[in-house]
């Protein structure tokens, strides 16, 4: 379906809120066109410095050998001269390659965000790894995750942190007072667009896939292992010590044989045993060295900017060790981090015999660990708390038409002023005033088929969804208590499990039932969305089954709406007097290709009073003779 149903369209042209919305358009048409420029700058410029590298390069070369060959120190000098040039153009290459890099990845998010703000779900890449359960009480039915789905549109968070919050606060909605704080947050954090996409920029330049923190957290939350071995570290020292000292008196004469040889063997013995494990420990660090550097630059952004908002206020104060910002201690074991020499690398053997280098890094690393260790965690939560709160504050910016929802324990309805599906076109989406409630009664959703029944459900269900969260919903304005969500409107059988159609059906609703009758938390009432309910079984069945299961949750306190092509669902008590019914309807027209069919998508009060069933069959082509006939 195109739409969701509704009873406003807004203009297309020449509104206030029309032009509100294109403006950020603009912004990140504008933005996206100057990274673009700089960043085809700097590529110009490689290729420049990278020609003029190699005309360097081949300068010194014949240079150097025209010298040697002549010795002549001019030549060998200017050879040299030329070397150092070509080292320098190759560093400056690096810097140009970076910021190429950089001003590119800025481009991706722009272009991206623009193809977000279109809905263009097929030139949007799909980044996320989260997956609804089955059991989800609502991720599949409203396409929380994957493909043209929620977290897809919200999906600007650049490390596994972002990602992983992100998805547990769509996944669970918050209590009231945290809502609140995350809607100040999320306003706060709406206009800093540079801040935003610095945010994105730094996890985007991560190697891909970004590594596992794991090994790291597990690491730099456990107990130190060389420093423990305390007489492990003197015998580093020492050997070390004595290794240098019997170089000095050797060449100078103070020893008739060469001491240092049999030491710097032991250095290699030690390093061969015992170092495997010391080893083995420095580089499960060192493997997080680029990922340390991001998280660095994150945390950095973070700290660095006063904001006003408890909740950022808060992640601010977490974001410290004994006053001591969080980036500076990431900072440091990066840098640790980058002096582990790969065990593969020729000169890994001379440096162990001239230093034991591996004892004395993972000593500084262990320095660190007990310093700061056990506070990474926290920092990585407090990073993807930000993340989420920078996802959500993109979607307010990108639809400033959109409202901050009113989540009110004292509420008994849900109330919304032009009510859309968040993941429809802009274009394309139709608005609808909805409301459920109050206890005692239900939303009854008729129509005929294709007419935004079951759109109308999801519209709900997703912007319940936001609304939990934190974020901006697709509406005007909403006001709603602090609601439990359950669905039952995907239903899919299981031939290797045996299960059929029903069957599912029914555990899905057994599911629903079980939330109205388990405790909640003070104030908070299920709220559940049931499509086409048990519309796989007979007629006469499937009416008393669907009203017994809808009588029992509107007992319990439930709010809740419920679609259906039943018509005559509603005529009998106690159901007729809790049903609060609205309807969606189709136009009919013909023309020369025959009999058309169009919505428009709006809700009306009250039962539907037509079917489009045997329409719909002609349409297609199934215009087929009554065999009743």
């Amino acid at each position: 379906m195109a739409q969701s149903a509704s009873t406003k369209e807004k203009p297309a042209h020449h509104s206030p809120d029309v032009l509100m919305e294109a403006a950020p358009d603009k912004v990140y048409t504008a933005r996206a066109t100057h990274f673009a420029r700089q960043r085809d700058t700097r590529a110009r410029r490689m290729d420049l410095v990278a020609n003029l590298r190699l005309l360097l390069f081949l300068l010194a070369a014949v240079t150097l050998g025209w010298g040697l060959w002549r010795r002549e120190t001019l030549l060998l000098l200017a050879g040299l001269a030329l070397l150092a040039g070509f080292v320098g153009l190759v560093a400056i290459h690096a810097r140009l390659f970076s910021l190429w890099r950089r001003y590119d990845e800025l481009w991706r998010i722009s272009d991206e965000t623009q193809k977000r703000s279109a809905r263009d779900w097929s030139g949007l890449p799909l980044r996320h790894t989260q997956a609804a359960s089955p059991d989800h009480p609502y991720a599949a039915d409203l396409d929380i995750y994957g493909h043209a789905s929620l977290f897809h549109l919200l999906d600007t968070t650049g490390t596994g942190p972002g990602e992983e919050t992100l998805a547990a606060w769509l996944s669970s909605p918050a209590p009231p007072n945290t809502v609140r704080e995350r809607q100040a947050a999320v306003a706060e954090l709406a206009p800093l667009l540079d801040l935003r996409d610095e945010l994105l920029l730094h996890g985007r330049l991560m190697p891909e896939p970004q590594p596992d923190m794991a090994p790291f957290l597990a690491w730099a939350e456990g107990a130190p292992w060389l420093s423990r071995r305390s007489w492990l570290v003197w015998l580093a020292r020492l050997s070390v010590g004595a290794f240098w000292l019997s170089v000095f008196a050797d060449l100078s004469g103070l020893l008739s044989y060469s001491l240092w040889i049999p030491i710097a063997l032991f250095n290699i013995l030690l390093s061969l045993t015992v170092g495997r494990v010391v080893y083995r420990i420095g580089s499960d660090v060192e493997r997080q060295e680029e990922a340390l550097r991001s998280y660095a630059e994150i945390l950095g952004l973070l700290t660095a900017r006063p904001f006003a908002s408890p909740a950022l206020r808060r992640l601010q104060t977490e974001l410290t060790a004994d006053g001591i910002p969080a980036a500076t201690h990431i900072r440091r074991v990066h840098r640790l981090a980058r002096l582990i020499v790969p065990a593969g690398t020729a000169v890994y053997l001379p440096v162990q015999a001239l230093t034991l280098w591996d004892f004395h890094v993972l000593h500084a690393l262990e320095r660190w660990q007990v310093v700061a260790g056990t506070r990474v965690r926290g920092w990585l939560c407090a990073l993807g708390e930000a993340e989420a709160l920078a996802a959500l504050a993109a979607l307010s910016y990108d639809n400033p038409d959109w409202a901050f929802p009113h989540v009110d324990p004292a509420a008994d309805s849900l109330e919304a002023t032009d009510l859309g599906h968040p993941l429809l076109p802009r274009r394309a989406r139709v608005h609808n005033d909805v409301r459920v409630g109050p206890p005692g009664t239900f939303l009854l959703v008729t129509g005929s088929n294709m007419s935004g029944k079951s759109t109308l459900l999801r519209a709900l269900g997703t912007n319940l969804v936001l609304a939990g969260a934190g974020g901006v919903v697709c509406s005007e304005g909403l006001r709603v208590p602090p609601v439990h969500l359950w669905t039952s409107m995907r239903i899919e059988d299981s031939l290797q499990q045996g299960v059929s159609y029903f069957m599912a059906e029914l555990r899905r609703l057994k599911g629903v039932v079980d939330a109205a009758d388990a405790p909640r938390a003070e104030g908070q009432r299920l709220f559940y969305l049931l499509d086409e309910i048990l519309q796989g079984t007979n007629t006469f069945e499937r009416q008393i089954a669907a009203r017994r299961i809808i009588a029992h949750l509107v007992h319990h306190g439930a709010l809740g709406a419920v679609s259906t092509h039943d018509l005559t669902l509603a005529d009998v008590e106690p159901i007729a007097s809790m049903a609060r019914a609205t309807y969606f309807t189709e136009n009919l027209s013909a023309d020369l290709d025959g009999p058309r069919m169009t919505f428009d998508y709006r809700a009306h009060p009250g039962i539907a009073t037509s079917t489009n069933a045997l329409r719909l069959m002609e349409i297609v082509g199934l215009d087929l003779d009554d065999a009743t006939e």
